[in-house]
């Protein structure tokens, strides 16, 4: 089966063929660390890691690489806010976005580049977008010509006459500066009591859209595989990465463009201005929602559809998970662990891959998990209070090989709950004999008082006809 992935670039579905066969260059547009993450960051980057762990689990070596923008308009009016500095504003939102992320099971990146640590890299694209006349210096600042690059325009499908200046709110009193008003800023010169470096071109910083490309550059070289983000940085933030950097190399950026849909609330689109803004650690700690129904709730849509967050989808993908979980929570219940290779070759593999080989459809990939989830489910249900399966343990067990496996490649994945259990098989057997004593003497309320010390201790029982008692951690 051939991997198949819809390109924005070229608008359709096209067979994924990297660079080299067995390596992947990806590249993920990271947030602007002046705040929390929110559920857009949250889908967004569930999206993107899901994408990374299935590349990885077909083979490939793959090198993920995201960025942190630590310069910004929006992180200078925080820290004024605050009375504080861009620095510390920065470094706290970066270190609440590990934190929320890591809950999210979302994997680490390869690299996390900086624009204050990339600056060297960004200066030096500017000169030679300048030296190639597709970059121009206006008193203090540098601009992109656009009218220079005839292809610009091809990411978005726009037109050069269609398009704003200023989109996104990230340029502002600049327009005098400019030879045509669509340019946009490469760098910016200082503004009072405001951070700024020396350049060829005086003291400033770097402009939003120049940063990704220098890191791209610097770090996974001139042409990469895929390039990730959100609809919302098609235009005008992938546009201009796509112009400023082919302009310089001659060659694509990258040969892949994936974005994901947005998030709706409630039929309306999240912002804070609506009042239906929420934020990822607000929904984990003041909702108590767990993280993998969030996760859950994120891979049961296509990733380029828009998902509406209601809490009747979330108490859905509640349900959801809780089936998952017993799924994969089932061999700790033979006190057993997933051991052996994985058969490929089995339906439930071969389901879960053409689903995720058509486009990375996680909805579809679910759809493969859930029958054998459900099947582990209910066998579960009988060995509590049955004290043995109805199938063959060798044959559930693979099954449940099957179902952590591939649950991990969707970054779902579950843990026993830690107990205090310390009682050893024959400590139980004997307060079990005691408890038995204690009936047939009609004492049930010290019955009671060890039935009730055993389930402290997570230890089940169960009390069959004829007077027989099973038990289980």
């Amino acid at each position: 089966m051939a991997l198949v992935v819809y390109n924005t670039l070229t608008r359709r579905k096209e067979p994924f063929e990297p660079i080299l066969s067995d390596q992947v260059k990806m590249y993920c547009c990271g947030v602007t660390v002046y705040d929390d993450c929110h559920l857009g960051h949250a889908r967004s980057y569930i999206v993107w890691d899901t994408v990374r762990r299935y590349l990885i689990w077909r083979g490939y070596n793959v090198r993920y690489v995201q960025n942190f923008t630590d310069i910004d308009d929006k992180i200078l009016r925080r820290a004024r806010e605050e009375g504080s500095t861009m620095e510390a504003v920065a470094e706290r939102n970066i270190q609440t976005y590990f934190e929320d992320m890591r809950r999210l099971n979302i994997l680490d990146a390869d690299a996390y580049p900086r624009a204050t640590e990339t600056l060297d890299g960004i200066k030096r694209l500017i000169r030679e977008l300048e030296e190639k006349e597709f970059a121009y210096a206006a008193d203090g600042d540098v601009y992109y010509a656009v009218q220079q690059d005839k292809e610009y325009g091809k990411l978005s499908g726009r037109k050069l006459e269609d398009m704003q200046a200023g989109a996104s709110g990230r340029v502002d009193d600049e327009e005098p500066k400019k030879r045509y008003p669509f340019d946009f800023a490469l760098w910016k010169g200082a503004k009072p009591d405001e951070p700024a470096w020396e350049s060829p071109w005086g003291k400033g910083r770097p402009g939003w859209h120049i940063e990704c490309s220098a890191m791209v550059r610097e770090f996974l070289g001139e042409s990469i595989d895929i390039h990730v983000g959100g609809a919302d940085l098609i235009f005008p933030h992938h546009e201009n990465e796509i112009a400023q950097s082919e302009a310089v190399t001659g060659r694509s950026l990258a040969n892949y463009w994936l974005h994901n849909g947005m998030v709706n609330v409630g039929g309306e689109k999240m912002s804070k201005s609506l009042g239906n803004f929420t934020t990822i650690r607000d929904l984990l700690d003041k909702k108590g929602a767990d993280p993998m129904v969030v996760r859950l709730f994120v891979l049961q849509a296509g990733y380029r559809k828009p998902i509406d967050f209601t809490d009747d989808a979330l108490t859905a993908a509640e349900n959801g998970w809780n089936t998952l979980k017993d799924g994969l929570l089932f061999g700790f219940k033979l006190n057993s662990t997933p051991e052996g290779e994985l058969d490929r070759a089995s339906l439930t593999v071969q389901e879960f891959q053409a689903a995720m080989d058509d486009d990375f459809n996680t909805s579809g990939a679910l759809a493969a998990l859930f029958p054998i989830a459900k099947e582990l489910q209910r066998e579960g249900n009988i060995l509590v209070h049955e004290g043995k399966t109805e199938a063959e343990p060798e044959t559930l067990l693979a099954q449940w090989k099957t179902l952590i496996e591939l649950a991990k490649v969707l970054g779902l994945e579950a843990q026993p709950e830690e107990t205090t259990v310390g009682l050893s098989d024959a400590a139980i057997v004997a307060l079990v004999e005691e408890r038995k004593a204690a009936k047939k003497a009609k004492n049930y309320a010290e019955a009671d008082r060890i039935r009730n010390e055993l389930q402290a201790q997570g230890i089940t029982l169960i009390d069959k006809p004829g007077g027989e008692t099973i038990w289980h951690r």
